[in-house]
């Protein structure tokens, strides 16, 4: 396998990762970006414990869906975080008429 081909390989990997994400997205209630991995879920809980001057944050994430290119099933019943990194969660609009990639512009 040539570097062509696999950079070929991991172009459409990607393409189909960014297809099922457009797919998924309208399912979920939240977007959770860690410094690692990027995830959709419907319920995410917080705990921030505080030890020697560095918080650590735990999320417990319910009904999600991980961005991984490797991942054979990125759907995950349960998932758990640790991390001592910032951590964005932000609720996604309930709107049905909005989908990903609207400008909103009125032509």
């Amino acid at each position: 396998m040539s570097i062509e081909d696999l950079e070929s390989y991991e172009a459409d990997l990607e393409l189909q990762l960014e297809r099922e994400y457009r797919d998924v997205y309208p399912m979920f209630r939240y977007v959770v970006e860690t410094e690692r991995r990027f995830y959709l879920c419907n319920e995410v809980e917080t705990t921030i414990e505080h030890e020697a001057g560095r918080s650590m944050i735990s999320l417990e994430l319910r009904d999600a869906w991980v961005w991984d290119l490797y991942r054979q099933n990125r759907f995950v019943p349960v998932v758990r975080v640790i991390t001592f990194k910032d951590v964005n969660i932000e609720q996604l609009p309930r709107d049905e008429s909005l989908h990903l990639g609207d400008t909103g512009a009125v032509g």
